[in-house]
């Protein structure tokens, strides 16, 4: 798998292909600004961080991805509206952005 080494939140970050950061200990809210502007989302809202700290939180206690059924149960949010608030999807989109590495459970 390729990576490369681009700056989110003005830091240094390594990436894979999909864009998954490699090293989710750098992850922060200006690093998740800056991916949810790669996938079109121009301005995070309090919907948007709701379902980010719910799966960033889920991803450091169980050190995977929480289903999407459980993601939906939890935030109250059905699945169209996660992907209203973000069009890629709860994996390539919302995963991303909470700074996961390439996740195996959201799916």
């Amino acid at each position: 798998m390729a990576y490369e080494i681009v700056t989110l939140g003005s830091k240094e970050i390594e990436v894979d292909e999909d864009g998954f950061i490699q090293q989710p200990e750098l992850w922060d809210e200006d690093v998740a600004r800056d991916l949810a502007q790669q996938d079109g989302i121009e301005e995070m809202t309090a919907d948007h961080w709701q379902v980010v700290y719910y799966i960033r939180n889920y991803w450091l206690k169980f050190e995977i991805a929480p289903l999407i059924r459980r993601l939906c149960k939890e935030t109250e949010k059905d699945i169209d509206t996660i992907y209203d608030l973000f069009s890629a999807g709860p994996a390539d989109g919302a995963c991303k952005i909470a700074g996961l590495p390439t996740p195996t459970g959201c799916t």
